[in-house]
């Protein structure tokens, strides 16, 4: 049996796993790496650490899996997007890792409201953003202009590791499209994003195919590693676009959901999805000529985390003495609840909101609160809005036509009560994969495997295997549609209350 190894590098730490070519799970290693805070809004990593979790997750992988390492046909990635390591000649990096939650660049990617934010997000696919990789490159430039002019270029987490197993830079078009310097429908660079964010367009690494080679590993770096020196580096994807492919979302008809601590819903398209409030984005997918239009919330499965902090201290506790997780007495207490909660409404937008709202100053909040209702009740009324906030995202996205199914992923798949409301109030069946919280690093993986030539990307599909489906009950639908109108009333209606909210501080 071929295997592939996939590496993905996230925010708190890196995962590798080993899949076979027939996508079962092997093994798996986790190893997390510190996040700095050196100013306000500003958020860095150590690349060095992200290569440390790379040799020790290498290690324990190799050692639980049991595997001829002759037999691991291939190693790809996954890794956190819109971030930027500045490098020199050598592949040395010059700084630490601005990432993607870093928001310090307000002034630099206010350069591009010049070209117009409607024209930006036709040509880039997002919206204007100092979240993304160009405005990060540009603050370097205009604070730390040593370091600008010493870069050689600019890489994303993924491609700075990429480099260090192979000595070659690159990038592909997924993390390519998170830069807002990437055009969505020519698949390059574009000499108008650059000039107006003040950029030198060769500090850019070139774009390749998500599904090509680099090289095999250095074999100095096989050596470090206990890796074989035949074994192919794919170049992989951003997390998203991986996480869209390890979900089996091969064409236009199907989506996923990731219910986890933010949501999201993606599908794949072969043209952009232009939402005329841009209120969703879009990004390139490892399929050559798909992009992949995504809305995501900021607070979905952190409401719900949320709600267990502050109600359901006693189910901790009494969890911690039975061994049950505090989630599952959760669901016992919204067992005996109906559809629409007594109509309570909850806003969840502790956190703000991105899609579809993107609204910094929305807030939180409980709607129609009476001495009648309860814990159980309040519960599952968080789970119900965020349904609703993710349904106006899935209706941006079927404007197109409807999904046949949505596959669930994430953390908050697990709960038996809030996969059942999702297809209650999206009106659509819901199906739950095998590896809940694998998707990530499955597509890296599948990415892989195409790269090594053991499969071909649209038998991505098979390798993603459900284990339930989930029907949508039609009164309890009927019941939503009704209370979704007044979840939209609702918060209509505070817009102004949350403006003069964030005046008080």
């Amino acid at each position: 049996m071929n295997y592939v190894i996939a590496y993905d590098l996230g925010t708190t730490g890196n995962k590798a796993t080993l899949y076979s070519v027939a996508g079962e799970l092997k093994a798996s290693s986790f190893c997390d790496y510190r996040t700095f805070h050196p100013g306000p809004n500003q958020v860095e990593q150590d690349p060095e650490e992200w290569w440390l979790s790379i040799k020790k997750t290498t290690s324990e992988l190799l050692a639980r899996a049991g595997v001829a390492v002759d037999d691991i046909k291939a190693i790809s990635f996954s890794g956190q997007m819109m971030g930027t390591v500045p490098v020199d000649r050598n592949g040395n990096a010059l700084r630490r890792a601005i990432i993607w939650a870093d928001q310090r660049s307000v002034e630099q990617s206010a350069r591009l409201e010049k070209l117009g934010n409607d024209a930006v997000y036709r040509l880039t696919g997002s919206r204007i953003t100092p979240t993304y990789s160009g405005p990060k490159i540009a603050w370097i430039k205009d604070n730390e202009r040593e370091i600008y002019d010493k870069a050689f270029k600019f890489l994303i987490a993924k491609d700075y590791i990429v480099s260090r197993f192979t000595g070659e830079f690159g990038t592909e078009p997924s993390d390519a499209s998170m830069t807002l310097l990437f055009d969505i429908k020519k698949w390059s660079w574009s000499e108008d994003l650059a000039e107006a964010l003040q950029l030198d367009m060769k500090k850019l690494p070139d774009v390749f195919p998500s599904t090509s080679v680099v090289s095999t590993i250095l074999p100095a770096v096989a050596a470090e590693l206990g890796l074989s020196k035949k074994t192919l580096v794919v170049r992989g994807g951003g997390d998203g676009a991986c996480a869209c492919l390890g979900a089996g979302v091969v064409s236009e008809d199907e989506a996923y959901l990731y219910l986890g601590s933010s949501s999201w819903i993606s599908t794949c398209s072969r043209e952009p999805l232009f939402d005329r409030e841009s209120r969703t984005f879009n990004f390139a997918y490892p399929i050559e000529g798909f992009c992949c239009p995504t809305g995501t919330m900021q607070a979905g499965g952190a409401s719900y985390h949320w709600a267990k902090d502050a109600l359901c201290k006693m189910e901790e506790e009494k969890g911690r003495s039975l061994g049950l997780s505090a989630f599952t007495l959760m669901d016992d207490l919204i067992d005996a609840t109906e559809p629409g909660s007594g109509n309570l409404i909850f806003l969840p937008y502790i956190l703000g909101e991105r899609s579809p709202r993107w609204n910094i100053n929305a807030r939180g909040a409980f709607i129609g609160l009476s001495s009648t209702h309860r814990k159980s009740d309040m519960l599952r009324s968080v789970l119900e809005g965020v349904g609703f906030n993710l349904k106006i995202i899935l209706d941006i996205l079927e404007s197109n036509g409807k999904f046949n199914k949505i596959r669930l992923i994430g953390g908050g798949a697990k709960g038996r009560n809030w996969k059942q409301i999702i297809a209650d109030i999206f009106d659509r069946t819901v199906t739950i994969p095998e590896y809940l919280e694998e998707a990530t690093s499955m597509g890296a993986a599948i990415i892989g495997a195409v790269g090594a030539g053991e499969m071909v990307l649209q038998e991505a599909s098979k390798f993603v295997k459900d284990v339930q489906v989930i029907t949508p009950r039609r009164e309890a639908h009927e019941r939503y549609e009704r209370v979704f109108e007044v979840f939209e009333k609702s918060y209509q209606s505070l817009l102004e209350v949350y403006e003069d909210l964030s005046k008080l501080s």
